[in-house]
């Protein structure tokens, strides 16, 4: 399913530097929430889950049944266990549920991970109760001019132009019913300052899909500016705008 093979390694890379600090998610709660609806009744489908960042997000703040399909071992071995969350093997093309049994599907980052993505979009229809939505959080081509990383490390836009496009996502989803519902971009921060990640970019490199892509050569340059502007930088939290595309 994975651009990236999520061993040990890699996983506990995403563990150390991948995952958002629950205050810096605030906007993704209110905008979650505006558009999931949830209540304690609500079973919500994290597709490739991680190491389980959004399924306790979504358990904590909502109250709600957290199912986590991730396909590497690796990765599910850093969810959280706990009677809100049922963590599954099993990946977008294979969904272990049945028939209409889900009030929502959430997939973070994934997209660009699904190597066949009609057949995960019969899959997802298929365990969709009607009218629920599906929740995307992803850069898309053409939208990343205020993601962080890119700022420092634009060369990673090379490799976010080949991701599935907002207008590919909506049109392999009408196939099977879906329309696009809406689409926004959502702030996320980190409390952390520019030296710190400066510290974190060799682990980010390890665990991110854009930033393996880069030569060292474009490693090193984007470094070198973290450097420059570390020196100068005001400690103000760090920002990035990411889209929430919602379809049902």
């Amino acid at each position: 399913m994975a651009r990236i093979d999520y061993d040990n390694q890699t996983a506990a890379a995403f563990k150390a530097v991948r995952e958002v600090r629950r205050t810096g998610l605030t906007e993704w709660r209110e905008a979650i929430q505006r558009h999931l609806r949830p209540t304690p009744e609500t079973t919500l489908v994290d597709i490739g889950a991680g190491t389980g960042q959004f399924a306790a997000a979504f358990a904590d703040w909502f109250g709600l049944n957290v199912i986590a399909v991730e396909p590497s071992a690796s990765m599910r071995a850093q969810i959280p266990r706990r009677p809100d969350i049922q963590v599954l093997d099993g990946h977008a093309g294979a969904l272990p549920l049945p028939d209409s049994s889900a009030d929502g599907v959430w997939l973070s980052c994934v997209v660009h991970h699904i190597p066949d993505l009609a057949s995960a979009v019969q899959e997802i229809r298929r365990v969709l109760r009607p009218g629920a939505p599906v929740l995307f959080r992803q850069v898309f081509p053409g939208r990343a001019g205020r993601v962080e990383l890119v700022r420092w490390f634009p060369e990673t836009e090379r490799t976010i132009g080949t991701f599935p496009s907002v207008e590919q996502v909506c049109q392999a989803f009408a196939a099977a019913g879906f329309r696009r519902d809406a689409l926004e971009q959502v702030p996320q921060t980190n409390q952390s300052s520019l030296e710190e990640f400066l510290a974190e970019t060799d682990t980010f490199r390890q665990a991110d899909t854009t930033m393996r892509g880069l030569s060292d050569e474009e490693f090193r340059r984007g470094k070198e500016r973290l450097r420059l502007a570390a020196q100068t930088a005001s400690g103000e939290p760090r920002t990035s705008w990411l889209d929430l595309l919602v379809l049902r």
